[in-house]
């Protein structure tokens, strides 16, 4: 069955079809390694995660791509502010590479939680930078940059076209926003594409330039072409990239050897909290930790992401996601019934099954309309042992882990119930002797804020972890 993917750069549904036989090459931009990732970082990756899934559950093999950003993306696009590995190690007391180094550990322990396939290669920037110099070059050479006290600039009026992704005028460019950044630039949008280090300057390399480091989009450019040739099949990113940096990529790459690097490029929607945007200053950014904190599983969190199309805005609250929770206890439990089931299932039944879900995951990676064919499958009447075998099949595209369901269920059963909660169950337990119910539901629902819910029996309360 033909896959379709959705390409910005023709803002149409496409016929995907690999440039060379049966192997896909995917340049994915990856994390700046300065501080924690959080949940709608996350949602980028789950999304590239079903993407991979996606195109191996139809056969093809995968030569994937991912950057570390461990140098050089500066607190502004438009080529302001301090580098961020530098800021965090100021802030940390401790080396930009110390930095690096413990949250790009950190990143791939969350990737791991949540059972996020690890691309192929993964690059980072610090370890290209002679790559990233030989690029430099080719587009000085061919006429599309030029050199100032502050830096070597990529000029935007040298291009055919500027921008092609984003489609936006010029004048909106983020990188044109202030006029007064560098005087010395020929073009308001002109973007840096090697940077000239100030003394104090801590990540430097010799260049013909002096002691300078690379702008922030060069790595990706730079590491694509070194490891997927000058033209690959899928770019993906979320759509913040795709205004400054995708169209930066693009440009550079037209500069330096003539051609849009990637045949297709696919962004991923927003993650909201609470319907408004996530924000540090809101303190509403929050990690797969700090869901866990709560009882909130990563792979809960995964399903949660499976609630909305990936080219659509995602709505998080924690409302939502404990109901993610308990959707994924119950897929578990339904995977276990048809597991230990012993009735047969007719084969045309199972083969529109796999037509249907199969139709969704390759209609631009549909995952909610995917998600309710597995719904039907789990609620099937028919308990089969056949039909728990085909959950695994889909699962290869979910990454639920859904062949230990067992293990969870135990996992969360066996949980040892914090002194916090238990102090609450006390006091709540008081408050129903007292016949005040008013303060019995407001430690209910104080105790299911913190991940558990309560139930009253007929012997009692009970607890369990959400």
């Amino acid at each position: 069955m033909q896959i379709k993917l959705y390409n910005t750069l023709t803002r149409k549904k496409e016929d995907f079809v690999p440039i060379k036989g049966n192997e896909v090459r995917i340049y994915s931009c990856g994390p700046t390694v300065y501080s924690y990732a959080h949940i709608g970082n996350f949602r980028a990756y789950v999304f590239v995660d079903n993407l991979r899934r996606i195109l191996e559950y139809n056969g093809y093999k995968l030569k994937h791509v991912m950057n570390i950003t461990d140098v050089g993306h500066l607190e502004s696009d438009a080529d302001e502010g301090e580098d961020k590995m530098v800021k965090a190690a100021k802030k940390e007391h401790k080396s930009p590479y110390e930095i690096a180094e413990f949250y790009t550990k950190v990143f791939f322990a969350d990737m791991d939680k949540l059972h996020i396939e690890r691309p192929e290669i993964i690059a980072k920037a610090t370890e290209h930078i002679p790559d990233m110099l030989e690029f430099v070059k080719e587009i000085i050479k061919n006429g599309y940059a030029y050199e100032t006290s502050t830096a070597i600039y990529f000029d935007v009026s040298k291009l055919d076209k500027y921008p092609v992704l984003s489609n936006r005028n010029i004048e909106d460019q983020i990188a044109g926003a202030r006029v007064d950044v560098d005087p010395e630039k020929k073009n308001p949008y002109d973007f840096a594409i090697w940077i000239k280090a100030p003394k104090n300057h801590i990540m430097k390399w010799d260049s013909p330039w002096g002691p300078s480091y690379p702008g922030w989009h060069l790595e990706c450019s730079a590491m694509a072409r070194k490891y997927l040739g000058e033209v690959f099949d899928i770019h993906t990113g979320g759509v913040d990239h795709i205004p400054t940096h995708h169209e930066n990529e693009i440009a550079q790459s037209k500069g330096a050897f003539g051609k849009i690097p990637a045949k297709t490029w696919m962004h991923v929607e927003f993650l909201q909290v609470n319907g408004g945007k996530m924000s540090k200053s809101l303190g509403n950014v929050y990690t797969i930790s700090q869901l866990q904190e709560k009882g909130i599983e990563p792979l809960a969190f995964k399903l949660f992401c499976y609630t909305a199309h990936y080219r659509t805005k995602l709505n998080f609250t924690f409302e939502g996601a404990m109901s993610s929770q308990k959707a994924l206890n119950r897929l578990r439990e339904g995977y276990i019934k048809h597991k230990v089931g012993t009735r047969k299932i007719d084969d045309s039944i199972k083969d529109e099954y796999k037509e249907q879900f199969l139709r969704a995951i390759n209609d631009d990676l549909n995952m909610p309309l995917a998600m309710s064919i597995v719904w039907e499958v789990a609620r099937n009447d028919c308990k089969s042992k056949e039909l728990a075998d085909l959950m695994l099949e889909f699962d290869k595209v979910l990454g639920l882990d859904l062949v230990n369901s067992e293990n969870y269920i135990k996992r969360q059963s066996n949980i040892e119930i914090p002194n916090e909660i238990k102090e609450l169950l006390e006091k709540r337990k008081v408050a129903r002797e007292e016949k005040n119910w008013a303060l019995s539901d407001e430690i209910r629902d104080k105790i299911k804020n913190k991940g558990y819910i309560v139930k009253d029996t007929k012997e009692g309360m009970t607890v369990e972890k959400i």
